[in-house]
């Protein structure tokens, strides 16, 4: 059976979509899958085992292009999938599958998407609460599960493989082939500070960890290298931190990342990554809620101060960072991350 995946466009949904891809493996291992996604999402797929290939997207999130919808789906027509799932819940996301011709095509209702969609599923929010747990569900016979308890357990969380050849010469590109306890920090967030922890916060606990022995390396996009700088400039350590934010490709962060000894993290999509690298993560959430997306990995500890949904924007500081997070002290994440790696108070060079 050949299966194409119309994939999410950011990149923890893109995470937590593996989820499903493992699962169809698990199901039917003779099965082929193929995701077409955005082009960045090549760096990702390619570190999962189960997609046989990744077909990029070149239409812009967001844009109808119906023509050229139309066009891509008419180039797919003689690549004999037998099924289509789609995981966006946009009209337009169903197009392409459905002008490739494609028999099977499932997905969840969204966007009034009866005829586009053939196996078009009604989502129960409460039967479902996680947004994995609705993209596993994709991989089963429609109406064979009725809620997230009759997936099958233990749901398997995205797993990232990252080659040893590949981790080394990332390390060796970026001078920290030396380097045998790197602890990462992923400070950003697309939303802006409201849900990032503060940069002096930041600060505080890269020099305790440099204390102990650690190098701090500083992941994120071009717009979190202010961020990054300001964490820096407020160390005792400063020597003891590069910023990599804005300097690496999403490939060399992900070898980056495989290769630190533990991540402290936002809410964010780095957040993910480094939870399906299966490294130890200190996971800092405010008013964003771990309750639908949460890091899946069994080695990670949420910190989150207060409860229930509250809706992100600009925080009460006058940096826009929002209070709870503020409330998030340096010394409860430190104890958390010794308590994590099993050496309270320990060298992490050890």
């Amino acid at each position: 059976m050949k299966t194409l995946i119309i994939g999410p466009s950011w990149v923890g949904d893109m995470m937590m979509s593996q989820s499903l891809y493992r699962t169809m493996k698990t199901l039917n291992p003779e099965i082929e899958i193929d995701v077409m996604a955005p082009a960045w999402c090549r760096a990702l797929l390619n570190k999962m085992p189960e997609v046989s290939k990744a077909i990029s997207m070149p239409i812009g999130h967001g844009k109808l292009a119906l023509r050229e919808r139309y066009q891509l789906g008419k180039s797919l027509r003689n690549d004999n999938y037998d099924q289509a799932i789609v995981l966006p819940n946009s009209l337009k996301s169903a197009l392409i599958p459905f002008f490739a011709g494609i028999p099977k095509r499932t997905g969840w209702k969204g966007e009034q998407r009866y005829g586009l969609l053939n196996d078009i599923r009604t989502l129960d929010k409460q039967a479902f609460p996680l947004m994995v747990e609705r993209y596993i569900a994709l991989a089963y016979p429609k109406n064979s599960v009725a809620s997230a308890a009759d997936l099958q357990k233990p749901l398997l969380y995205p797993k990232l493989i990252v080659e040893t050849q590949d981790a080394i010469k990332t390390k060796s590109e970026f001078n920290l082939q030396d380097q045998t306890s790197l602890i990462g920090f992923c400070p950003g967030a697309e939303f802006g500070p409201a849900k990032r922890w503060p940069d002096y916060h930041y600060a505080k606990l890269a020099d305790m960890l440099v204390k102990q022995g650690a190098k701090i390396v500083i992941f994120g996009s071009n717009n979190d290298k202010q961020v990054g700088d300001a964490i820096i400039n407020q160390m005792a350590f400063p020597d003891k931190c590069i910023n990599l934010a804005g300097a690496t490709s999403l490939q060399q962060a992900v070898n980056l990342i495989a290769g630190c000894k533990a991540v402290i993290s936002n809410d964010s999509g780095l957040m993910h990554i480094a939870a399906a690298l299966g490294r130890p993560l200190v996971a800092l959430y405010g008013p964003s809620s771990p309750d639908f997306t949460p890091p899946l990995s069994d080695q990670a500890v949420i910190i989150r101060l207060i409860s229930g949904y509250h809706k992100v924007r600009r925080g009460d500081s006058q940096e826009g960072y929002h209070q709870s997070l503020i409330d998030i002290k340096p010394e409860c994440v430190f104890e958390k991350l010794m308590t994590l790696l099993h050496q309270p108070q320990a060298d992490l060079q050890s």
